[in-house]
């Protein structure tokens, strides 16, 4: 949801030093060096444009055919999603030093994982984002999944990604989740789903194992909000404290019924979002500056309602991500012991937004996961 953050970072500062030089006595083979280093310098500039351009492309295509064909993705051509999985993995923007859970792993290795799908309860997978995202926020995962032959559907929730719906007039959270609860209406009588939900996404897949507890055969929450009965997102959130009032500085209340009304959305502070996405690539943040939307706000407070018969007979898995700055993995820790999953996994060096991140481990662990008898 991103409506907590850590302390902010230190800018880098740029030094630039004043070259004098004299033309008229400058020698032609010095001219040519500087004018060659000169279009370098522009060319890989001109590259790093195009390739989050590109990225930016490939989202948007993927939510445009997934509106198109009825909410199920298309498949890759496979040259095509290796080039741009090698792509992404080997021009990362970002300056962190790369951490052992997330190896120099060859793309191909991870695109390749041997698994026999017929052995599987189920190969359909649902993606379900977290506040202010949208489906397109699951690009590199989708496109690693389908690689091994999973079938995969992301839900854009009402008022998120390319829903058009209005997010201040969003009243409740079965309003918000209607997307999803369609969909798993849809879903055949013999027919399971793996429930995945990133952030406030755990609440609404919790919510959908309540309605349709036949057709989800397992849910995963991914640094999300995994809520007992009674109790609200807000309420999750009150468990923790704020860090540095800088929660305060990040998020903008929107007030649609008027000022003296309840907020009806918050909107985030792009110039802030780095702290959501503190190991992620510089291209993923940029893609998240012009996708972001805002959250609707009566969802987050309303409680849950989660019986053992329906919610409590679906196998759940929470995947944690250690430098999450806003679900700190302190208050990751206080939802797992206060309703205990089948299995924990830490996902090392990831944090908010694993699916940037760490999407080669994300969708490792989702693989084993699914194959998990």
């Amino acid at each position: 949801m991103g409506i907590c953050f850590s302390r902010k970072s230190t800018r880098t500062r740029r030094i630039y030093s004043k070259r004098v030089s004299n033309q008229s006595t400058a020698s032609p083979v010095n001219n040519r060096r500087s004018r060659a280093r000169s279009s370098s310098v522009k060319k890989e500039n001109v590259d790093d444009v195009n390739a989050i351009i590109q990225e930016h492309a490939i989202a948007a295509a993927l939510l445009f055919q997934q509106q198109q064909n009825g909410d199920v993705l298309p498949s890759f051509d496979r040259s095509t999603s290796l080039r741009h999985a090698q792509q992404i993995f080997r021009r990362s923007c970002s300056t962190r030093c790369r951490s052992v859970g997330d190896p120099t792993i060859p793309p191909q290795q991870l695109l390749h994982q041997e698994v026999n799908h017929d052995e599987l309860e189920t190969s359909h997978i649902v993606l379900v984002h977290g506040g202010g995202f949208g489906a397109w926020c699951w690009y590199k995962t989708i496109a690693l999944l389908q690689e091994c032959k999973f079938k995969v559907t992301a839900i854009d929730s009402s008022g998120c990604g390319i829903d058009m719906f209005d997010a201040n007039a969003i009243k409740s959270l079965s309003q918000y989740a209607k997307p999803l609860t369609d969909f798993l209406k849809n879903v055949g009588e013999e027919e399971k789903v793996i429930l995945v939900g990133h952030d406030f996404g755990g609440a609404c897949i919790s919510y959908a194992m309540e309605l349709f507890p036949t057709k989800v055969a397992k849910a995963v929450f991914i640094a999300a909000s995994m809520l007992k009965t009674g109790q609200s997102t807000l309420d999750m959130f009150s468990l923790k404290e704020d860090t540095n009032g800088l929660m305060r500085h990040a998020q903008n209340f929107l007030y649609a019924n008027g000022n003296n009304q309840p907020p009806t959305a918050i909107d985030l502070d792009k110039s802030h979002l780095y702290l959501l996405f503190n190991q992620s690539s510089a291209k993923d943040v940029a893609l998240a500056c012009v996708s972001m939307r805002p959250i609707p706000f009566s969802p987050i407070l309303e409680k849950l309602f989660l019986s053992d018969s329906n919610y409590g007979c679906v196998r759940r898995f929470y995947i944690e991500a250690p430098e999450d700055n806003a679900i700190p993995v302190t208050l990751q820790q206080i939802m797992i012991n206060k309703s205990p999953p089948e299995k924990v996994f830490r996902l090392k060096g990831a944090d908010h937004c694993p699916f940037f991140s760490k999407p080669q481990a994300l969708h490792k662990l989702l693989v084993e996961i699914a194959t998990m008898k």
